[in-house]
């Protein structure tokens, strides 16, 4: 009787863990896994839509009775062959990326400078100055690009794309400028005040000390600012007309579709190769995208 009862509590000890790490892995199915698993499906299936679509050849386009919608039967590279070859994407590649770069130079080198100074010189009314050019950003462009289009047309740039480079700063520089004015806030100012002892200038500073320091942080800025530039679509659609100097965005919108006919497999593969840039820019700077979002240098 009494090896009985000594027995049960060894029994039931046993049997607490068990439970405990029943529930904490239910609860962890629940709570991480499942949520994770969704996001990631939701997030990951337009473009595994569009990468079928892609290879699917056009019977399997047009017929969902016969065929699966979600699978690939029979792939073939008939509309990627025709997108490179019977079109002109090569050419709208590459004036996407002349304007996404173009734009992204422009908006990193004023929002750096204006950064700075409305930072580190701290004139009067700075920090006014700072949440203006950011309330510019809230501007929508659909507001914008009309008395920008009169801008252009009176200088000569429409139908350019030196227009877009020059334009696309508009919506860049406010962002940038406020995202780098809270990157160089966690810079310490000490390193600036001893360098300014020894007889450094301003622009010294700025090219020798933060700069480099700042790297994160204007490479976050190149992203956000390449990205925008890369899928903007209004202006483009505005100030470009002839069909040879259109972007990728709106080139598969407008040169792919003939009426009411759409050429499906043509325009998910021109959306697939015209994301793959971006997609190799982020993969390459990645660590310094998240480096830039959790802080600057230490004191």
């Amino acid at each position: 009787m009494t090896d009985t009862v000594a027995q049960q509590p060894t029994a039931d000890a046993k049997a607490a863990p068990d439970t405990m790490a029943w529930d904490s892995g239910l609860r962890r199915l629940m709570m991480i896994y499942l949520p994770l698993g969704c996001f990631v499906l939701i997030l990951l299936f337009p473009f595994y839509w569009m990468a079928i679509t892609s290879f699917k050849p056009n019977a399997e386009l047009m017929n969902y009775k016969d065929h699966n919608p979600f699978w690939i039967s029979s792939p073939t590279l008939a509309h990627i062959k025709h997108l490179l070859f019977n079109t002109a994407y090569p050419h709208w590649l590459k004036t996407t990326m002349l304007v996404a770069i173009g734009s992204t130079t422009l908006s990193l080198i004023a929002s750096t400078l204006a950064a700075y100074a409305i930072e580190r010189l701290r004139f009067r009314g700075s920090p006014y100055v700072g949440l203006g050019i950011y309330l510019a950003y809230l501007v929508p462009p659909s507001i914008l690009f009309i008395p920008l289009a009169t801008v252009v047309v009176q200088f000569g740039l429409f139908d350019s794309p030196i227009a877009l480079i020059l334009v696309y700063p508009t919506f860049l520089v406010p962002f940038c400028t406020w995202l780098l004015i809270g990157y160089f806030k966690s810079i310490p100012y000490e390193l600036e005040e001893c360098a300014l002892v020894d007889g450094a200038t301003r622009l010294q500073i700025l090219r020798r000390i933060t700069l480099p320091l700042a790297v994160p942080g204007l490479i976050s800025a190149g992203i956000f600012s390449f990205t925008l530039s890369w899928n903007e679509f209004i202006y483009a659609l505005a100030f470009i007309q002839s069909g040879a100097n259109k972007t990728v965005p709106v080139a598969i919108l407008t040169e792919l579709v003939t009426g009411d006919v759409y050429q499906w497999g043509a325009l998910m593969a021109g959306s697939l190769l015209g994301s793959l840039p971006v997609a190799i820019f982020y993969s390459l700077f990645v660590d310094y995208y998240v480096s830039s979002l959790t802080g600057a240098v230490k004191e």
